[in-house]
């Protein structure tokens, strides 16, 4: 299984990161479990989540870390797998906060529900664009100290606050950002291309782009309004059944078939991954059927010709 380095640090991962925000949403503990069973066993080791999962169902969030935490613990397979999670959301009890306060607490309630003793990656989830860097910094680097995270990474910050806190880190000695957490897929490159690939080159930052399949809309599962019932996600890819977004859905099937890939959704997912930077796609699944379509993405060498078709349908 190829693996991939994050960043400067010496944390390796398999090429497909599991997204935990379907754990007490559409998953629940049993089906979870099935499902990161199923993962395991396919060669892969790398689990996304947030303290704030799922909060829209609760208003609290919790229950995606409690069902990995109690996977992880029936399993025994702590050593064996990469944990990502992240601090910062707003839930119905609290707005979007980084302070030295809140990310103090909210380690601690994140390493119980995850019932280990250490996160490998924390992301700084939200910003809240008011805790001055430094104190975020600061405190990151008062719980790695303690042994409680290992290393860190930023999600949605912008481009001028992950440019400033990189700046402070190498200035100061204080924890540096090893990984990128970015908006990105085919129908969404803009933003991520124009304004963060840059950073990621020039500080070695390794990306792991979220809605990786623009919530399902790159597995061509909605091509018409009338497909939009087809799953409690299908209103938010409406905006995606344009001209263009078509238009890649066409090119993705025109790649699939040649390739004999079962779904465009595999595809989607290796031009991902022959991206710059790009170490591994965060995905959900529901099945294991939806499971076999992520694991062959990593199998997929996509070449220049297809590389361009993808590109031309999605620029």
């Amino acid at each position: 299984m190829e693996k991939v380095k994050i960043g400067t640090s010496d944390l390796e991962v398999a090429r497909i990161n599991f997204g935990g925000n379907v754990f007490g949403w559409t998953l629940d503990e049993k089906q979870s479990f099935s499902i990161l069973d199923a993962f395991i066993e396919g060669g892969f080791d790398f689990i996304d989540t947030a303290d704030t999962y799922a909060w829209w169902v609760n208003g609290t969030g919790g229950q995606s870390e409690t069902i990995i935490g109690n996977w992880l613990k029936s399993r025994g397979l702590r050593n064996k797998v990469v944990i990502a999670t992240k601090v910062g959301s707003e839930t119905r009890e609290h707005p979007f906060d980084i302070s030295r306060k809140h990310i103090l607490k909210s380690v601690d309630e994140s390493l119980r529900r995850l019932q280990t003793d250490h996160i490998d990656l924390y992301y700084t989830h939200y910003d809240d664009n008011n805790t001055p860097v430094e104190e975020t910094l600061a405190a990151y680097d008062e719980v790695i100290k303690a042994g409680k995270v290992r290393y860190i990474g930023a999600s949605n910050v912008s481009p001028a606050r992950l440019e400033e806190s990189l700046a402070l880190a190498e200035k100061t000695g204080l924890p540096r950002y090893v990984a990128l957490q970015p908006h990105y897929n085919l129908v969404e490159r803009r933003a991520y291309e124009t304004e963060y690939a840059p950073l990621a080159e020039r500080h070695q930052l390794t990306v792991f782009p979220y809605w990786a399949l623009a919530a399902g809309f790159l597995s061509g599962k909605y091509r018409s309004e009338a497909d939009l019932g087809k799953s409690v996600r299908g209103g938010g890819v409406k905006k995606y059944l344009n001209e263009q977004g078509l238009g890649v859905l066409s090119a993705l099937d025109q790649v699939a078939a040649k390739h004999r890939a079962s779904s465009p959704a595999t595809v989607a997912l290796a031009w991902l991954l022959a991206q710059p930077h790009v170490g591994a796609p965060i995905v959900s699944a529901t099945s294991k059927e939806q499971l076999e379509t992520l694991f062959a993405a990593p199998e997929l060498k996509l070449d220049n010709e297809d590389l361009e078709i993808l590109d031309k349908a999605s620029s």
